[in-house]
């Protein structure tokens, strides 16, 4: 027998076996009305109408909704309430420009937009027929008391589209299927024995690669959403002792903001022996990762996987092997990206590449049949990331494409690059990211300009007028000329050296 793998699995089976738990409890402090404490029959039932909302409105099966908001558990709720009956969900980055959404928004032919209340203003960005802000027409949003029409299911339809910066300067939307995000959100739950008695704190923006498949897996097994609408060290200890969390999701800079808070924590630190924490982003420098399980008392758990593979493709955690190491030994261990997950396959091209297949890579990217051609060349998936394999374990080495990987937010290098060029004293601009032990890298940018008077800050503020804040340079530098190839290609390598020298990895 064959039953298509969906969404809506996740969804049933909690309103089914955990109607009367706790699903959801929302984030009290934010300017839409809280939804407060919520059962999965209630989360079931809000989805439900969601979907019948649309269905008023038209929106088809395969019609694509983008919903720009910081976590809620009105974006908990869209997970299912617009794929779970056959549309597209396109969440999308609360961080970026106006610019930026708008692009998105039209890109990906969104038929409605909802919008979180903080970010009301881009009503006059997007252009989508129907636009929504969450909260004020939640009636027409979550109101509906209609059932919502049937939809066959199809585990091969695109059930997101989630929009990630590359080596261009558009952002390209990720088409990720019911199939991808079932196995991806199975399999991650799995290697990180999620069970009904876990308590999850949403440390990770839910847009992320859907949250890395957690709001999924945490839902089909009945355990508890904590909804933290904006990372605070002090915050995420709080609600770690209120709540009984026992899972986060994190990129490394949340990790530093845990350990800072901790250091002035009044009393024992929560969550020892108790707590997992699950990193990615960048690999965190060993003595983070000594610290975490040493002053926290936490599990650390590393990851590797891009949006494109929804994200998992590795897994490191801590294992009976190594119990008779030194900490600081099996924290270098812990340190490596991991071994492949269940179902993943790993392989290096010739020039150190890391490849991927797997049942989560990506379907496509939308509407642009080249670039899926090229990152599927081979029947391999193209990370664009460098690494090598010591006894089934990948530790990345160098990033093959011009990403850099700031707080665990993609950058591309061009994209800002061309936002630089576009001031007039700017002759030439090359962007790189350089170490930084809060952030793993930083936006750095290194400029020629045509003698006009011009400071690092004038162009820092300039940049904020076409980009999102974390993609803006944190510092500029002034060159003579950029180093270049006969070809006149940058040589992006040599502007790198000096901030990398001594380091064996160059990412940070």
């Amino acid at each position: 027998m064959f039953f298509p793998l969906g969404v809506r699995d996740f969804l049933d089976r909690a309103e089914l076996v955990y109607g009367d738990r706790i699903a959801v409890i929302d984030e009290l402090d934010q300017p839409a009305a809280s939804w407060g404490s919520l059962t999965y029959r209630e989360m079931a039932r809000r989805a439900r109408a969601q979907a019948a909302g649309l269905d008023a409105l038209g929106v088809p099966a395969g019609g694509r909704v983008a919903i720009v908001s910081h976590n809620s558990a009105r974006l908990l709720t869209s997970f299912f309430g617009v794929s779970a009956w056959g549309r597209v969900l396109v969440p999308v980055n609360f961080r970026l420009a106006p610019a930026e959404v708008g692009y998105i928004v039209e890109h990906s032919g969104a038929d409605v937009v909802l919008l979180d209340p903080e970010l009301d203003a881009l009503r006059d960005t997007v252009t989508a027929r129907h636009v929504f802000t969450l909260g004020a027409d939640d009636d027409v949003v979550f109101g509906s008391t209609a059932e919502p029409r049937a939809w066959a299911g199809d585990e091969s339809a695109t059930a997101t589209l989630n929009y990630t910066s590359g080596t261009t300067a558009r952002p390209k939307g990720v088409q990720l299927t019911h199939r991808n995000l079932w196995l991806n959100a199975t399999v991650f739950g799995l290697h990180t024995t999620v069970t009904d008695d876990d308590v999850l704190l949403h440390t990770l923006p839910m847009f992320h690669a859907n949250g890395w498949g957690m709001p999924y897996i945490v839902t089909g097994l009945g355990g508890r959403h904590i909804v933290l609408r904006k990372v605070d060290g002090t915050e995420i200890l709080r609600r770690i002792a209120e709540h009984g969390v026992t899972l986060m999701c994190a990129a490394p800079a949340v990790v530093n903001a845990a350990l800072d808070a901790a250091a002035t924590w009044d009393g024992e630190v929560p969550g020892r022996d108790r707590v997992r924490i699950v990193v990615a982003g960048a690999p965190p420098p060993t003595r983070t990762i000594e610290r975490v399980r040493a002053e926290l008392g936490w599990e650390f758990l590393q990851i590797y996987g891009l949006t494109e593979t929804a994200p998992l493709l590795t897994v490191n955690r801590m294992r009976a092997e190594w119990a008779g190491h030194d900490p600081h030994e099996q924290a270098r261990l812990l340190g490596r990206a991991g071994t492949p997950a269940l179902g993943v396959r790993l392989g290096l091209a010739a020039d150190g590449e890391v490849l991927a297949r797997s049942n989560h890579n990506l379907d496509g990217y939308w509407n642009n049949p080249e670039e899926t051609a090229r990152v599927q060349e081979g029947g391999w998936f193209h990370t664009g990331d460098g690494g090598t394999l010591d006894d089934g374990y990948l530790t990345i080495a160098d990033r093959k494409k011009d990403v850099i990987i700031s707080g665990g937010e993609n950058v591309s290098s061009i994209e800002v690059e061309d936002a630089l060029s576009s001031h007039p004293a700017v002759r030439e601009a090359a962007v790189i990211g350089i170490p930084d032990d809060t952030w793993g890298e930083l936006v750095t940018a290194l400029v020629v300009t045509d003698g006009s008077p011009v400071t690092p800050e004038d162009l820092i503020e300039h940049c904020r007028r076409h980009l999102a804040g974390y993609k803006c340079p944190k510092q500029v530098r002034f060159l003579d000329a950029l180093p270049r190839t006969a070809t006149g290609k940058v040589q992006k390598y040599r502007l790198r050296e000096p901030f990398w020298q001594g380091r064996d990895r160059k990412v940070n």
